[in-house]
């Protein structure tokens, strides 16, 4: 997750340097065009990337699909250090998406099946802070250095995860059950769960699971009620994520600064909020599977309302020149650090946490796969059309449109989650109805007071 952090925010410091005559590579200007396919191509990629990955996963095994991923991320990082053309830059980026995808995909279902029920959560968390550790070194040492020792750099990362992965990553018991393969399963598990655990009953649960159901099709996904829920419940969390701004700031953080003025320097105020991301991504796994999903998500989402709607007022009182800003410009970053903390909290992590946990065995993949995609295919239009937007509406009328679509994420982790802390959700297709009969009740409710 560290590797795949430092693709998807690797367009925030080395853009503007890219885009300069004096800096690129290329050795002249990049158009507004080719900076925005640069930015947006690892989304694009990201979106095909868990149909691949996660057959990889049922073919190979989780663990030696984790491990195929670091291939790509060489080369890719490889490509862009000595590239000289856009294109080869458009290619590298893609192809960095299409495994990022991947991993996005293949990683929550190797940390739900690793983890059991009681730390499923710290587990998610865990990779969130992952991700955030590599946001947070693509910003703090990409501004400052040449773009080929930059991803010469990166590229180190992924070829150490190559040379240890196959000796610390365990296999999951769940593929060796997959290919009847029961010794390997239990031996898979002991290590797990360590030598003086007893495995029996949790080795006995999962045959069972995979005795009672076959593996499913894209169309079993909406054949009952909660696998529905479950649908519609990570898709959901995911537009909202999408669509809280996130990859926004992530992506074009320092063209935000500067455009409202901060009076810092728009690669540090990119570098402080990235910081500010990696250390709150410590606070979710102290209180995850203690206050549980449900509270986090809505204190998660009111958080990021607050600070999109406060940055798009002070945008428009500046723009406008209604008030005279010159004595609060700290205000954007203050206002982005409350942003992204509120974010890191909840909304980022826990969607891909729940995702690992809502889906039966049996369509678990299809349905990662699905909804993943879904997910970065949002991103690759809000990222593409970014600079489009901000011309045509500005960027107080931006962040105010994502403001409002976090009061609705509030409202829709209040009334239509359901918690799955602790819980074995979607796995028992009874008690998961229920569950889906409950609060489809209380939506309705909701919906036509």
């Amino acid at each position: 997750m560290f590797v795949s952090g430092t693709a998807l925010t690797w367009s925030s410091p080395e853009l503007p340097i890219i885009s300069n005559a004096t800096t690129s590579p290329f050795k002249r200007n990049l158009s507004d065009e080719e900076a925005t396919w640069v930015s947006s191509l690892v989304t694009l990629g990201a979106a095909a990337g868990p149909f691949f990955f996660t057959y990889l996963a049922d073919k190979m095994g989780r663990k030696y699909t984790l491990l195929t991923a670091g291939v790509p991320f060489v080369v890719c990082y490889l490509m862009m250090a000595f590239g000289r053309i856009v294109e080869l830059f458009y290619v590298a980026r893609f192809i960095l998406g299409l495994t990022v995808g991947g991993v996005f995909s293949v990683l929550p279902i190797y940390a739900g099946e690793v983890a059991d029920k009681n730390n499923r959560g710290f587990i998610g968390f865990q990779m969130g802070c992952g991700v955030c550790s590599g946001l947070l070194f693509s910003c703090a040492l990409g501004p400052y250095i040449s773009v080929m020792y930059f991803n010469l750099i990166l590229a180190v990362f992924p070829l150490v995860f190559l040379i240890l992965f196959p000796f610390v990553g365990k296999e999951v018991p769940h593929y060796y059950i997959s290919i009847n393969e029961t010794v390997l399963a239990k031996e898979a598990l002991q290590k797990l769960r360590g030598s003086r655990y007893d495995v029996e009953d949790e080795l006995l649960e999962i045959q069972r699971r995979f005795k009672e159901e076959e593996e499913g099709s894209f169309s079993d996904l909406f054949r009952s009620r909660a696998l529905i829920k479950a649908v519609l419940t990570s898709v959901g969390l995911l537009i909202f994520q999408q669509f809280s701004g996130i990859n926004i700031v992530l992506f074009y953080g320092q063209t935000i600064f500067k455009e409202v003025g901060a009076n810092l320097a728009p690669e540090v105020c990119t570098i402080i909020i990235v910081a500010m991301q990696f250390l709150s991504s410590f606070i979710a796994p102290l209180i995850g599977d203690k206050l549980g999903r449900k509270p986090i998500l809505v204190f998660s989402a009111i958080g990021m309302a607050l600070s999109n709607a406060s940055l798009a007022i002070y945008s428009h009182l500046q723009s406008k020149g209604i008030v005279n800003m010159d004595s609060v410009t700290f205000l954007p970053l203050v206002i982005m650090v409350g942003f992204i903390v509120s974010y890191n909290t909840g909304y980022g992590p826990l969607p891909w946490a729940i995702l690992g946990e809502l889906f039966p065995s049996r369509v678990k993949t299809i349905a990662t796969s699905s909804v993943t995609a879904v997910n970065w295919l949002l991103a690759f239009f809000i990222t593409k059309h970014f600079e489009a937007m901000l011309h045509a509406f500005g960027l107080a009328e931006y962040f105010m449109f994502y403001a409002v679509c976090c009061v609705v994420a509030a409202f829709f982790a209040k009334f239509y989650l359901v918690e799955t802390r602790g819980e074995e959700f979607a796995r028992d297709p009874v008690g998961a109805e229920q569950i889906t009969r409950r609060w489809c009740t209380r939506l309705v409710f909701l919906l036509y007071q």
